[in-house]
């Protein structure tokens, strides 16, 4: 039996924890862009990035990620 993904489910690409931030990252219907949604049971944050980007920059992002978060509850 040859199970296939749901037509509308993106492929997930990667998923990791940044401390208590759960990133996933998928595959869009552009072939050169990836989403990049982030929860941490409080707040919710999606948006794109290219192949690219996410090959080389992962890191810088994942810093972005983790102060944007970190600010949301400093401002609270």
């Amino acid at each position: 039996m040859n199970i296939k993904p749901f037509a509308g489910m993106p492929k997930e690409i990667e998923s990791y924890k940044l401390g208590n931030v759960q990133v996933t990252i998928t595959e869009t219907d552009d072939p050169k862009k990836l989403s990049v949604d982030c929860n941490d049971g409080n707040y919710h944050s999606e948006f794109k990035v290219s192949r690219y980007e996410f090959k080389n920059y992962k890191r810088h992002m994942n810093q972005k990620i983790t102060k944007a978060y970190n600010r949301q509850y400093e401002e609270e």
